[in-house]
């Protein structure tokens, strides 16, 4: 059968596929390592925005806000319908040019033929229409109104002001009604009566409504009847929103006006709205919708500038003025994934363009891809890792450090032959040359059947084959003991130490599940760190780094197992404080006293005879020549590595891989 393959025109849409969950864990790992808080990095995440590993930027919100002001700024310099006024003015000149020049035409004409009569009688007609305009008001709203009245002797003059209302007419409906003038056609009585119906029916069922009254008509005998001017709504809810939101608009765009300009153009609507009616009806649901829909930003004003623009195309621009306005509230607002499902992101399409909705949409559904991988949780209005994110957490800080090592550092950690009397590792890999043919059988007959079906014979090729990786290995415990004073963080050496944790965690749990791995943070004192806390475990704001008091921890964590034994120690700094024998509180100095000093050895010196090895791993050397790690090396027999935070992780996996296995020549 073949496949079936489906195009469509590019709409922007498509350019980000989801985002991977492993990927975005990754992006978040490092600042909940710093602070401790999932939803605070999830923050972080969303405000700035991230960019991926094939090099993609997903923008953050205020990448998002950049763009949005930079966008009103272009619309607040359109213009205003100040020009408008000037334009309708202007037409209204020339049709009474037009009209005194036919009315001098016609005088001239009876004046030609020689008719005295006639020409009297025209002298009185002319005098009268001249004297009538000019008796007519100054302003152009009420000239307008008076010259509906007039009785017009040019024709090119009548159509020309019946143009001139009627292009009034439509402003004054597209204003309030977007796109209701395509739908009367003609601007006519007729017409405008039946927009006077359409909102005298809305206003009713808004105020039935209002009162918790049936409502009469219902929305489908209104759209029977009204349909043709409100093409769309499915439902009464959505009309009136609609409504409200295009006459909030426009309330808006006659706020940004000087008093004077407002009160030009508001009355030169209200002279083509020559049924008084009509314009009680629209002020009935303006006043309406206000009620109905109080959070439509009734009260706004922006600053308009420059010029050109008509009222309807001013309403236009105070609409996208007002919808940026709401979007920046939420925007700004938003302090996790789910605050921005409030955004309409049709309205970020049209406002921003494509791209910052594609943006806006993938911030959105951050978390719930996470939620969905099963990678996070919320408990109690929380967002916390599962235990499935801890271990893929782990996993990935396990990747991120061996991918950091050069291949020569773990030369020589595996080996190939089967130790005797020792626990064998039960696991299989694919077969590569070189290795040893330990084949796993079960494996490697359902690989072939796998590849070749259920028939008989089942015939092997060497791609089927699986082979048991053996190694020589004895029961290890170890207990990592962490520094958690608050000069790590100072130098930035705390995220890399939670890493190694979480690396070497993953790694005992994964290769070595027989091995005993207990976690110990100390500052001023030691506690116990499971490893389920270990991503939120946070650094102490206190003073002191109290490691007689972590390793005592440490040695009682390994009094209960068995196999070979060692306490790791990562520390940025020597001892300063030690738990006082006779109060049994934590005691800090700076610098380290000699009882501090005596107490953590006599620590040291108990872990030697319990034959517990203690490595060192002292980080930033050129703070400090660490003479008193040294000494505990020379106590205990264990070893000191002075390194950085950038190369902590390696060092303290490669020296684990090399002390856990046991080496001995094969055969």
């Amino acid at each position: 059968m073949g496949a079936n393959y489906d195009y469509r025109s590019w709409d922007g849409s498509q350019e980000f596929a989801d985002l991977d969950p492993d990927e975005l864990l990754k992006l978040l790992t490092d600042d909940l390592l710093a602070d401790g808080n999932l939803d605070d990095a999830i923050e972080r995440l969303l405000r700035n925005g991230f960019e991926l590993e094939n090099g993609d930027r997903v923008e953050g919100i205020r990448d998002l806000l950049e763009q949005l002001r930079d966008r009103r700024a272009d619309l607040e310099s359109l213009g205003d319908p100040d020009d408008q006024f000037a334009e309708y003015t202007d037409r209204l000149r020339d049709v009474e040019a037009l009209e005194r020049a036919a009315l001098d035409e016609l005088q001239a004409e009876a004046d030609a033929s020689g008719d005295d009569r006639r020409s009297e009688v025209t002298r009185e007609v002319a005098a009268e229409r001249q004297m009538a305009m000019d008796l007519m008001p100054e302003d152009t709203p009420s000239r307008i109104r008076s010259m509906t009245n007039y009785d017009f002797v040019s024709t090119e003059a009548r159509e020309a002001f019946e143009a001139l209302v009627n292009d009034l007419r439509k402003e004054v409906t597209d204003t309030y009604f977007q796109g209701v003038s395509e739908a009367l056609g003609s601007m006519d009585a007729e017409a405008m009566a039946h927009l006077r119906d359409a909102m005298a029916a809305l206003n009713q069922m808004l105020e039935q409504r209002a009162n918790n009254e049936e409502i009469d008509p219902s929305f489908e005998q209104f759209m029977e009847q009204f349909g043709d001017l409100f093409p769309g709504a499915e439902n009464l809810d959505d009309l009136l929103e609609q409504l409200a939101e295009r006459m909030a608009a426009a309330q808006a765009m006659w706020n940004s006006m000087s008093p004077e300009q407002r009160a030009h153009l508001q009355s030169l609507m209200q002279s083509v709205l020559e049924d008084m009616d009509l314009a009680w009806q629209m002020d009935r649901l303006n006043r309406n919708l206000q009620q109905a829909f109080p959070d439509k930003g009734w009260g706004n004003r922006f600053q308009m500038g420059g010029g050109g623009l008509s009222m309807n195309e001013a309403t236009d621009v105070a609409s996208q003025l007002s919808q940026l306005e709401r979007l920046e509230d939420l925007l700004r607002g938003a302090s996790n994934p789910g605050a921005l499902r409030e955004i309409d992101l049709d309205q970020v399409r049209r406002n921003l363009g494509p791209d910052a909705a594609a943006h806006l949409e993938k911030l959105t559904n951050l978390t719930k891809q996470l939620e969905d991988a099963g990678l996070i949780a919320n408990h109690g209005g929380r967002t916390e890792l599962t235990a499935q994110g801890v271990r893929k957490m782990g996993r990935q800080a396990l990747s991120d450090l061996f991918s950091q090592m050069r291949t020569k550092d773990l030369g020589g950690h595996a080996t190939s032959w089967s130790g005797s009397g020792h626990d064998r590792e039960e696991t299989t890999k694919a077969y590569e040359f070189g290795d040893p043919l330990n084949l796993h059988l079960s494996e490697t007959v359902h690989n072939a059947v796998r590849r070749g079906g259920d028939g008989v014979p089942v015939r092997l090729l060497p791609e089927d084959f699986a082979v048991i990786e053996t190694e020589a290995l004895a029961r290890s415990a170890t207990v990592l003991c962490v520094d958690l004073s608050m000069s790590m963080p100072m130098r930035d050496n705390f995220v890399p130490a939670k890493k190694l944790v979480m690396a070497l965690q993953t790694l005992i749990a994964m290769k070595f599940p027989r091995d005993y791995l207990g976690i110990v943070g100390f500052s001023e004192v030691a506690h116990e760190i499971k490893p389920e806390q270990v991503p939120t475990a946070m650094w102490d704001y206190v003073y002191g780094t109290n490691l007689q008091h972590a390793l005592m921890l440490a040695r009682k964590m390994l009094a209960g197992e068995h196999g070979t034994k060692q306490i790791i120690v990562v520390t940025d700094g020597e001892p300063t404080a030690h738990i006082n024998p006779r109060s049994g509180y934590p005691e800090f100095n700076y610098p380290p006293v000699p009882e501090t000093l005596q107490l953590t050895m006599a620590e040291v010196v108990r872990c030697t005879r319990a034959k517990i090895t203690i490595n060192t791993f002292a980080l930033d050397l050129e703070r400090t020549q660490y003479p008193f790690v040294e000494q505990i090396a020379r106590v205990n027999g264990g070893r000191t590595f002075y390194t950085t935070k950038d190369a902590i992780g390696g060092y303290v996996l490669v020296d684990f891989l090399k002390q856990r296995r046991v080496m001995r020549p094969a055969g």
